[in-house]
């Protein structure tokens, strides 16, 4: 303290003020905190006192920058050495020589500047492992300020070759054994440190520099920890070129402090990497396997392996691969320890997933061998069983396809109960994908339509048991399905399966559960994550189901249209939006079901199942009853056209009254008086108010007067007559 304020006293007698502080204020301040740093030192309170000597270095430093300028000229942002006064240079470099008298090592560390010198400094640290982490700050730091001085780089790892004996000393022997620590575990905690100034020092270095390293670490007898920091630090292309002096150097490393399984795979991902030359390829694998092999526990074994096995791929063919891979099943397969070299469920699934795609896209043809479908059914079992509450949505997609592309891919020929039992098998594993349940399904009405067929449409005892049986799988599945379009959809087309197959009690069976499902149709759904409105798909459905229906036979138990009229029943019960039309869609659509099953041949039918055409025979009950039904559906269409006579909803109601005069157009007997008078009534209530579309009735005009030329429509001429064209003005 006497020697600052000799230097600090600028005038005899005077207290000069710096930074609103006075000598005395400095003196006391500094007394202050060297008593404060004493007390929380003793008192263990370490932060307390690293904060004070902070605090010291911020007073010093604030005191010498203001001793830096007179008073007239303050002292630039970017200031040199020029710029700074005698006073306060001698000043600093009076603490500076303060500091270079402290025996303790790490305040030096903390504020010289000078690289070399903190570098040669490192060398009178005791603890080799503090030391080897002191060199790897320094060169962290040499990087960030000076990244061009690589011989300081140079010399703190050749420095850490000469002191690295020490760790084989007494001193460090005794302190382990002291701790319990064994020296493959210690001689780990270096590796860090050491990499770290390795890929400093490889940097864009030239492949000579790798050269020089071998030397050293051939003098070093061939460190084992070294050797690996090396492969680790330098460019894997440096690494395969010299890959046999590598594996030279390995076979001469002492495998007390670090195993030798190690150092391979430290060279096998450098060679995954990087190719070595060609002519050294096999004898590199030899060497390599003669190690792995060897190893006993099956952890370290696999991790060898694993790492080795992408070399043998990209290097050698399916005999060198299959022959790692009977040796890889060998080992892990006692005491099943392949089920401790999972890191996690995920990175299994990852596996499988990556089996199942090199499968899809590889294999060309569809195959029936055991031991592949026994192989990829645990493989998709594996994938399924990995499902559960917490699996998004786009994993179970990724998931669903991969299985279900395996599925498409099995194939047993004509022999289709095989075919059928590996469908059943399916089911069971994958129960809880919805859309392997859905491609199961549909594969299974595939067989049953090829089975039909191979048949010609004329079954047997035997395939007609088999395809019941289809129609069984199909109807038993279809309830485990969440999405009730879905089920919709696939009970009407396994019903379609089963009419083609002549099963008609079991076809009755599945439009009926259509039919009860429809009520349970919600008012949303939910279509790629977002909410929309069911009933554009629920009459999309509908009008399918309907032109489906025209064929369907009668049950002879149930009466004429059963399956008609519990339909309507559904429809009119349902609630419908109070804003939609789609109930009169639906309605008119009916009315051209009901006029199809009023003619006397059906347009189309399917083999060998009789209609209602061919059953009835166009008998008047049979006619009576589709004409009242239809006149029933044009009653509801009628009232909803009323019910739109208001204001808002005169345009909706223009709309309605032309589409369903087409439809009347288009299936109507016109002759009748009463559908004549009606279609006449539809065109003036699309024309009253001025909403109708101008160019469809043109065109609508246009078609009547053109078919009004053919003899059967010639009554066409005078309905034209009765439809005046209002414009809208």
């Amino acid at each position: 303290r006497t020697r600052l304020e000799e230097l600090d006293d600028l005038e005899e007698g005077s207290q000069k003020e710096l930074l609103n502080l006075t000598q005395q204020d400095y003196t006391n301040r500094i007394e202050e905190l060297n008593q404060s740093l004493k007390d929380a030192w003793a008192s263990d309170q370490k932060v307390k006192a690293l904060k004070i000597v902070i605090q010291v270095r911020k007073l010093v430093f604030e005191r010498i920058f203001s001793m830096c300028a007179d008073h007239c000229t303050p002292l630039p942002d970017n200031f040199t050495t020029e710029s700074v006064n005698d006073i306060a240079k001698e000043t600093c470099l009076n603490w500076f020589f303060k500091i270079a008298s402290i025996r303790e090592l790490i305040p030096r560390l903390g504020i010289s500047e000078c690289l070399p010198r903190l570098t040669s400094m490192i060398r009178g640290i005791g603890d080799p492992l503090v030391a080897v982490y002191a060199r790897a700050y320094l060169c962290r730091v040499g990087m960030e300020v000076a990244p061009h001085l690589k011989d300081n780089l140079n010399k703190n790892f050749f420095d850490f070759l000469l002191t690295f004996k020490q760790v084989h000393g007494d001193t460090v022997q005794n302190q382990l054994v002291a701790q319990g620590v064994e020296i493959p575990s210690y001689l780990t905690l270096y590796s860090p440190a050491i990499d770290w100034i390795l890929q400093c020092i490889a940097y864009r270095a030239a492949e000579t520099l790798l050269t020089e390293m071998m030397e050293r670490c051939r003098k070093l007898g061939n460190n084992a920890l070294l050797l690996n920091s090396v492969m680790s630090a330098f460019r894997a292309e440096f690494i395969a070129a010299r890959a046999m002096d590598f594996i030279g150097m390995i076979k001469e490393c002492d495998e007390s402090g670090f195993p030798k399984h190690l150092l391979f795979c430290s060279l096998g991902q450098n060679l995954a990497l990087a190719d070595p030359p060609e002519s050294d390829r096999l004898q590199i694998l030899n060497e390599a396997w003669k190690v792995i092999t060897k190893l006993k526990n099956p952890q370290d074994y696999i991790n060898c392996a694993e790492i080795w096995m992408e070399y043998t791929c990209r290097h050698f063919t399916k005999r060198e691969v299959n022959t790692i891979l009977a040796d890889v099943i060998k080992h892990m397969t006692p005491d099943r320890a392949f089920e401790e070299a999972y890191p996690q469920p995920s990175a299994l699934v990852e596996v499988c997933k990556c089996i199942m795609q090199a499968f899809i896209k590889h294999q060309q043809e569809s195959t029936k061998d055991p031991v592949i479908l026994n192989a990829l059914l645990h493989v998709c079992k594996t994938m399924h069983d990995s499902v559960n509450a917490l699996t998004l949505e786009d994993e179970k997609r990724t998931l669903a396809s991969l299985i279900n592309g395996f599925v498409r891919m099995v194939s047993f020929g004509r022999d289709f109960e095989q075919q059928l039992n590996f469908y059943v098998e399916a089911r069971s594993m994958f129960c809880n994908l919805e859309p392997v349940l859905v491609q199961l399904i549909h594969s299974v009405n595939q067989l049953a339509m090829e089975t039909r067929k191979v048949m010609k449409g004329n079954h047997s005892r035997k395939t007609a048991a088999f395809v019941r049986a289809c129609v069984a799988f199909c109807f038993i599945t279809i309830p485990s399905l969440t999405g009730i379009f879905t089920r919709l959809n696939l009970y009407l087309h396994s019903g379609q399966v089963a009419l083609a197959n002549q099963c008609l009690s079991q076809a009755d069976a599945f439009f009926r559960a259509a039919i009860s499902l429809v009520p349970e149709v919600p008012k949303m759904i939910s279509i790629d994550g977002k909410l929309r409105p069911s009933e554009a798909y629920l009459l999309e459905f509908l009008c399918n189901f309907f032109s489906t229906l025209l064929i369907v036979p009668d049950h002879p138990e149930q009466g004429v249209l059963f399956l008609v009229r519990g339909l309507l029943n559904v429809i009119q019960d349902y609630t419908w939006e109070d804003n939609s039309d789609d109930k009169v869609k639906i309605y008119t659509n009916v009315v051209h079901l009901l006029s199809a099953m009023g003619q006397e041949t059906y347009l189309y039918h399917i083999d060998k199942v009789e209609s209602n055409d061919t059953l009835y025979g166009g008998d008047t009950k049979f006619l009576a009853e589709t004409s009242r039904l239809c006149e029933t559906v044009i009653s509801q269409i009628l009232e909803h056209l009323k019910n739109l006579g208001k204001d808002e909803t005169l345009k909706r109601q223009s709309h309605l009254a032309l589409c369903f005069f087409n439809s009347l157009l288009a299936h109507a007997d016109l002759r009748n008086n009463k559908l004549n008078q009606l279609a006449v009534n539809l065109w003036n209530l699309a024309q009253k108010h001025g909403f109708a579309d101008t160019k469809t009735t043109v065109k609508t005009l246009e078609y009547i007067k053109l078919q009004s030329k053919h003899p059967e429509f010639s009554h066409f001429t005078e309905l034209l007559l009765r439809l005046p064209l209002q414009s809208r003005t």
